[in-house]
């Protein structure tokens, strides 16, 4: 099926010159036998690694030792290069120099270091909207959670309203740079003024964010940056937290451990501890330096195009709404409406087929890679869902990026035609509580052969 689909022409689109990423040619297997180029439309789960932090962490390895106390030139050359990491994660969100850069895992490590650091009593103030990482380390009758708001001026309006109905003392407004759900950005320099009025500090949540758009600290006036590694074309499991320092320094050890510690002495009944300073005090045993590396260098291969960046996504993104919008039955999620901003992400149902069935028909015949589910979001989905009356609890989820390309876009519009209108070209059955093919004979690869 061949359809005309988009005021972009594919040649357009192609020839935006935008880095490139492993598993650009990867080639998969169908259900019927055939192989096709996989087209991965998953880039808001994780996304695939780019070839310039690939091509870095080859050249790091040979040089890979203990950082901060190896005498040797190995460990020397990996401590300057988990050091220089730390200026370039400044850099890349417009951090200041006397901010501290704390190396972790990802956003969700990120967020429950910044929670276990808070003054007592500290107030927290969230929209229920936020992703699982950013909603569940708050706990406590200090912590407000404000309702799904009807549009951008409205979610202004309700916190402006939670954050005067908070007791006096300190106070954190959790913010999403961009929706993991619908993709749609936040109005966060709007949240951020309503929460310096209030005297609250802000922590912007941008791991949907990073990897679309440019940040800016300081433009938005936020007090902490959290983002993901494998969500900015670097999996290598490292993520980052980037902001104030004082109430870290203040905070007892994320973890403790080698590397948390200045000092431990034997006072008999007990130990006696000094702790680092910042950001080791939170950063306890040996570090992922190649972690740490691989996301530096993705940050500075973003940073040095983002002009292109940013035009590779808004044309894909116009190509897959435009495409999407000629689907019969189907229903696209929004929190904001249809022309508010948003990245390269799009959820939505479609009329009479199961979410879970619509990825693994997707996957199984076309060679699509999607999400189904409710993304780690499970009250935004659901209320998003009760907006469009979809009568299910889960939706299909497409997200762009570096690795997309106009034909991935086609093929999933010609699939959904086909679905909606024809069905399966196969049996399905629910196996272990996903969809699956009856007679599922697609090979994996020989790495996974016992």
């Amino acid at each position: 099926m061949t359809l005309a689909l988009s005021p972009v022409p594919a040649a357009r689109a192609e020839q935006i010159p935008v880095p490139t990423v492993a598993g650009a040619r990867l080639v998969v297997p169908l259900v019927d036998g055939t192989r096709v180029g996989y087209a991965n439309l998953d880039h808001a789960a994780s996304a695939p690694c780019l070839d310039a932090v690939r091509d870095a962490v080859d050249e790091l390895l040979p040089w890979y030792a203990s950082v901060h106390r190896g005498a040797g030139f190995a460990s020397q050359v990996s401590t300057k290069v988990y050091e220089r990491a730390r200026r370039v994660l400044r850099r890349f969100v417009g951090a200041c120099e006397t901010d501290t850069v704390v190396f972790t895992r990802n956003t969700t490590d990120s967020l429950n270091l910044l929670a276990k650091a808070l003054p007592k009593a500290t107030s927290v103030v969230l929209f229920d909207t936020e992703h699982h990482a950013a909603l569940l380390p708050w706990r406590g009758p200090s912590v407000r959670r404000v309702q799904t708001p009807a549009n951008a001026d409205d979610a202004v309006h309700a916190l402006e309203e939670a954050l005067q109905a908070t007791p006096v003392g300190p106070r954190l407004v959790v913010l999403t740079g961009a929706s993991n759900v619908t993709g749609e950005v936040w109005p966060v320099a709007a949240l951020s003024a309503v929460a310096r009025r209030c005297g609250a500090r802000v922590v912007l949540d941008a791991a949907q964010l990073a990897p679309h758009r440019p940040i800016d600290i300081r433009a938005l006036d936020v007090d902490y940056v959290v983002l993901s590694g494998h969500k900015l074309y670097a999996p290598f499991g490292s993520g980052a937290l980037i902001g104030r320092a004082d109430w870290l320094k203040a905070a007892e050890p994320y973890l403790v451990g080698g590397g948390a510690t200045a000092q431990v002495v034997d006072h008999g009944d007990r130990l006696g501890v000094a702790w680092a300073a910042v950001p080791e005090r939170h950063e306890a045993g040996s570090p992922n330096v190649v972690g740490a590396h691989a996301l530096a260098v993705a940050c500075d291969t973003l940073a040095a195009d983002w002009d292109s960046v940013v035009a590779h996504e808004r044309e894909l993104l116009d190509r897959l709404r435009a495409g999407l919008a000629t689907v019969p039955g189907l229903r696209a999620l929004s929190l904001f409406g249809d022309d508010h901003d948003r990245v390269g992400v799009v959820s939505f149902t479609v009329n009479g087929v199961e979410a879970g069935l619509v990825a693994a028909v997707l996957s199984a015949e076309h060679g699509i890679g999607v999400r189904d589910g409710a993304f780690c979001a499970h009250i935004a989905t659901r209320r998003l869902l009760e907006r469009v009356d979809a009568g299910e609890d889960r939706a299909v989820r497409v997200s762009v990026g570096l690795g997309t390309r106009p034909e991935h876009i086609d093929r999933l519009i010609a699939a959904l035609h086909a679905l909606v209108a024809d069905g399966p070209a196969v049996e399905y059955a629910v196996v272990d509580g996903r969809w699956a093919p009856v007679d599922d004979a697609r090979p994996l690869p020989s790495f996974l052969a016992e």
